[in-house]
C-alpha cells in the first residue's frame, strides 16, 4: 500500500518526480521534512488547480522548440542588444584606467564546451571510470566542504582559548586538494589524475578571439594588466596556459586558491587593491555578473561586463543530444557566434551552414571514414553536386586519404538515361509519371528526355486499332500531339509509344553510355570495392552505378551506397531502398526504417525537409546533365546552369568548413588527435540542430529557403 501511494504521488508524472527529487535527495533536517509537504503541494496543484505543466519534464520532450531569428542573424540580434560588444569600445573603456584586470575562463580563455564540467567527460574516457564527471564534481565539492570545516574547527579552538580569530571561512581549494579527495573516493592515483587533468585543460583550452584582440591592443598601448580569477588550477599552470594561448606581458596573477579568498565574496579584490595600492585606479573585466561585476564594484573597482558566450544556449541550441557531443556542439557554436572579433559579420546563409550544417557534415564524414575502413573500400566517390562540400570537409579531416577520394560527376538525369535498359520502370516514373498534370507539354517532356529527334514518331500516335493491356476504350481514343499537356489520360499511351521506339532511344543514348563507362572505368581502375556517397533520399545514384558496373559496363568493382537519410513514411514510395539497406549494399547515417525512426517520421518532404538539407549541401557549380563523347573521342560533360544565390551557397559552404576547422582545432585530428572519440557523432545528434531549426512550423528554415530561388527538379 505504501509503495502504491508513493508511485501515485511521485512516479506518475515525470515533472512532479523530477521536482520532488531535486528538493528531497541528499537533503537533511528541515529541508527533508519540507520536501514531503512540497510533494503534496505539487499533487494538489496538478489535480485541483489544473497546473498540468508541473507534470511535464522538458527533458522528456521528443522535440525542442526554440524561437529562432528569422529576419536577421543570431549575431546581429546579439550585437543589437549589446552594442558595446566591440573591440574598439572595450579598448577605449578599459584604457581609461591605470590597471586593467581580466578574468580567465570564459573571458580570456575558452573551452570547447558549453559547460565547464563537460571537460570531465574527456578525463573519464581516458581513465575508463564510470560516472567520472559526477565523481569529479563530488570530489571538488567535498574538498571545499573539508576546507571550510577545517577552518571552522580552528575558529572554534581559538574561541575556546579566548583568542579573537582573524580567520574567515572559505571554500577555496587547489587541484591537489580535489585529487587527494578523488583518490579517497576512487582509489585513482592523485598525482597521475592531476597531471592528466592539467594536460587535458592545456590541450583543449584556446584564446577567446574577441578578448585576445582587446588584450593585444592594450599591451601595445603599454597598459598595466593583471589577471584575477577564482580557480582551483595552480598559478604556475595558469601562467603556462596563458602563455600557450598568446597572453603575455601582464604584471601579476591573483588566483583564489593561493590567497584563499575569492571574487565571489569580494575578498580577492581586496587583496588586489592592497597589493597594487588602495588609490590605484583599477577596472576589472569578466563574464560573471556577480563575481566579476557586482562584487568588484562593491570592493572599489570599476567594471566592464563581457557577456558569457553560453548565456544564450537555452534560447537557441538543442539540448536533446548526447551529453558529450551536445556540450561540444553548443560550446563551439557559442564560442564562434559570440566570441569572434568585431570584424566577424556572418550572413544568414553562413550561420545556417555553421550552426545547422557543420556538425552534420563533420559527423557524416567521420561515419563515412569508419564505414569505409571497416568494409575495406578502395575508393570513395562523392557524387555531384551534394558531395562537393562533403568531400571538401572529408579531405580536411583525412588528408592522408586524398588518393582514394574522388568527386564523381553524377545526377538523377544521367542515372535515369544510362539505366534505360536496366530499370525501365524508373525511367518512365521519373520522366513521365512524376510530370503528369503539371502543365508540361509532350514536346517539353521529350526534350528533357533528349528525344527531340523522335518527335515525328510521337506526334499523331494512337492506339485506336490496337489492344494493349490495362488501356481501355478511353485510352484508345487518345491521339498524341506534341503541344498537348502530359496528363493522366495520355501518359500511358505515350509510354507505349516510347516502348515501341526502344531501339532508337537506345541509339540516342549510346554515346552517353560509352562516355560514362569510360569515365567510371578509369576512376575505378584497380578497385575491388567503392563507396558512392550522396545526401539521399532513395539512394538511386549509388544503385545505378552499382548495376551499371555489374550488368552493363563490365567494370569489376563492387559499388556500395552511403546516404545521409532515406525516403520516409511521408513518401509515396517509402520502401524503395529497403532491400539494399537490409542487405548492406546501402547504408544511412541520419535515419532509416531500422534506426532513429522518430526522424523517419519527422522528416517530411512535403514540408520541404529534403530541400532544407539539400540547401546545406549546395554547390556553387553548374548542374551536371550527363556525359558525352567529343568529336575526338574524348569524354565530354554536359552542364546546366548555376543555382540561384551563388554567394549564399558559398557562405553556407564556408560556414560548414569553418565549423569542421574549429572542431578539429578543439579536439585534434580524427586520425591522430588526442580526442578521436569526439568524432563518434551519431546521426541523431547530427540531426538535432535541424530539429531546433524546424520549431514553430519551420519558420526559420523557410526564411533561409526564401533566400534561394529554387526550381523543381526536372529529370
Amino acid at each position: 500500500m505504501r509503495l502504491e501511494i508513493y508511485n501515485f504521488l511521485v512516479n506518475k508524472h515525470p515533472g512532479i518526480k523530477k521536482r520532488y527529487h531535486a528538493m528531497h535527495d541528499d537533503s537533511t533536517g528541515l529541508i527533508r521534512v519540507l520536501s514531503h509537504f512540497y510533494l503534496l503541494w505539487l499533487n494538489f496543484a496538478y489535480y485541483i488547480l489544473f497546473m498540468h505543466h508541473l507534470g511535464v519534464d522538458k527533458k522528456t520532450d521528443v522535440y525542442e522548440l526554440k524561437n529562432l531569428e528569422i529576419k536577421r542573424t543570431e549575431l546581429e540580434k546579439f550585437r543589437a542588444e549589446h552594442p558595446g560588444i566591440d573591440v574598439e569600445h572595450f579598448v577605449k573603456e578599459l584604457s581609461k584606467h591605470e590597471v586593467i584586470s581580466f578574468d580567465i575562463f570564459d573571458t580570456l580563455i575558452f573551452r570547447p564546451f558549453s559547460e565547464p564540467g563537460d571537460v570531465f567527460f574527456l578525463l573519464g574516457e581516458k581513465l575508463e571510470l564510470l560516472d567520472f564527471k559526477g565523481m569529479r564534481m563530488r570530489a571538488e565539492w567535498e574538498a571545499r566542504l573539508i576546507r571550510s570545516e577545517a577552518i571552522r574547527e580552528k575558529i572554534k579552538k581559538e574561541k575556546k582559548r579566548g583568542v579573537k580569530s582573524n580567520l574567515k571561512v572559505d571554500f577555496e581549494v587547489s587541484l591537489d586538494d580535489i585529487w587527494n579527495r578523488m583518490e579517497v573516493i576512487t582509489c585513482l592515483d592523485a598525482n597521475a589524475g592531476k597531471t592528466l587533468e592539467e594536460e587535458t585543460e592545456m590541450e583543449i583550452c584556446f584564446a577567446n578571439p574577441f578578448m585576445k584582440a582587446v588584450y593585444d591592443r592594450l599591451i601595445a598601448m603599454g597598459k598595466r594588466i593583471i589577471i584575477t580569477s577564482d580557480m582551483y588550477l595552480s598559478e604556475e599552470f595558469l601562467k603556462k596556459l596563458l602563455e600557450k594561448n598568446g597572453y603575455s606581458g601582464y604584471e601579476r596573477i591573483f588566483i583564489s586558491n593561493k590567497y584563499h579568498k575569492s571574487k565571489s565574496d569580494g575578498r580577492l579584490f581586496d587583496v588586489v587593491r592592497k597589493e597594487l595600492g588602495e588609490d590605484t585606479d583599477i577596472i576589472h573585466c569578466g563574464d560573471n555578473l556577480h563575481s566579476d561585476i557586482k562584487m568588484a564594484k562593491e570592493h572599489g573597482l570599476a567594471t566592464l561586463h563581457y557577456p558569457n558566450v553560453n548565456a544564450n544556449a537555452l534560447l537557441f541550441r538543442p539540448f536533446d543530444m548526447s551529453p558529450i557531443i551536445g556540450g561540444a556542439y553548443r560550446g563551439i557554436v557559442n564560442n564562434k557566434i559570440y566570441g569572434s572579433d568585431s570584424d566577424f559579420r556572418p550572413t544568414m546563409e553562413y550561420e545556417y551552414g555553421y550552426v545547422y550544417g557543420g556538425l552534420f557534415v563533420t559527423g557524416y564524414c567521420a561515419y563515412i571514414h569508419n564505414y569505409a575502413k571497416l568494409h575495406g573500400m578502395d575508393k570513395l566517390l562523392f557524387l555531384s553536386r551534394d558531395g562537393d562540400i562533403i568531400k571538401q570537409v572529408y579531405d580536411k579531416m583525412y588528408p592522408s586519404e586524398a588518393d582514394r577520394t574522388e568527386y564523381a560527376y553524377w545526377s538523377r538525369k544521367a542515372a535515369t538515361i544510362l539505366t534505360f535498359d536496366l530499370d525501365r520502370n524508373d525511367y518512365y516514373r521519373r520522366f513521365l509519371y512524376h510530370k503528369v498534370n503539371q502543365e508540361y507539354k509532350i514536346s517539353e517532356i521529350l526534350a528533357s528526355m533528349e528525344l527531340e529527334d523522335l518527335s515525328s514518331s510521337v506526334d499523331g500516335f494512337t492506339l485506336a486499332n490496337r489492344h494493349v493491356d490495362l488501356i481501355g476504350e478511353e485510352g484508345r481514343k487518345v491521339v498524341l500531339h506534341l503541344e498537348d499537356e502530359l496528363t493522366d489520360k495520355n501518359v500511358h499511351v505515350l509510354r507505349v509509344c516510347l516502348d515501341g521506339l526502344a531501339e532508337r532511344i537506345r541509339a540516342v543514348y549510346q554515346n552517353r553510355d560509352v562516355a560514362a563507362k569510360t569515365y567510371y572505368k578509369k576512376m575505378l581502375k584497380g578497385c575491388d570495392k567503392a563507396l558512392a556517397i550522396d545526401i539521399g533520399w532513395a539512394g538511386s545514384g549509388a544503385i545505378a552505378i552499382r548495376r551499371l558496373c555489374r550488368e552493363k559496363w563490365g567494370i569489376p568493382c563492387d559499388v556500395f551506397g552511403m546516404i545521409a537519410g532515406t525516403n520516409t513514411v511521408h513518401n509515396a514510395e517509402p520502401y524503395q531502398t529497403e532491400t539494399f539497406l537490409q542487405s548492406g549494399v546501402m547504408n544511412a547515417y541520419l535515419y532509416s526504417q531500422s534506426h532513429n525512426r522518430d526522424l523517419l517520421k519527422k522528416h517530411d518532404p512535403a514540408k520541404d525537409y529534403n530541400i532544407f538539407w539539400e540547401l546545406l549541401l549546395g554547390s556553387p557549380t553548374k548542374s551536371f546533365r550527363g556525359f558525352k563523347l567529343n568529336p575526338d573521342g574524348s569524354i565530354g560533360y554536359d552542364f546546366g546552369s548555376y543555382d540561384d544565390n551563388l554567394d549564399g551557397i558559398r557562405d553556407v559552404q564556408a560556414g560548414i568548413r569553418d565549423f569542421a576547422d574549429d572542431y578539429m582545432k578543439a579536439f585534434g585530428s580524427p586520425e591522430h588527435g588526442y580526442f578521436q572519440e569526439m568524432y563518434r557523432i551519431s546521426g541523431r545528434d547530427a540531426y538535432a540542430p535541424i530539429i531546433v531549426a524546424s520549431s514553430h512550423k519551420e519558420k526559420y528554415l523557410k526564411a533561409v529557403e526564401s533566400k534561394f530561388e529554387l526550381e523543381p527538379n526536372v529529370v
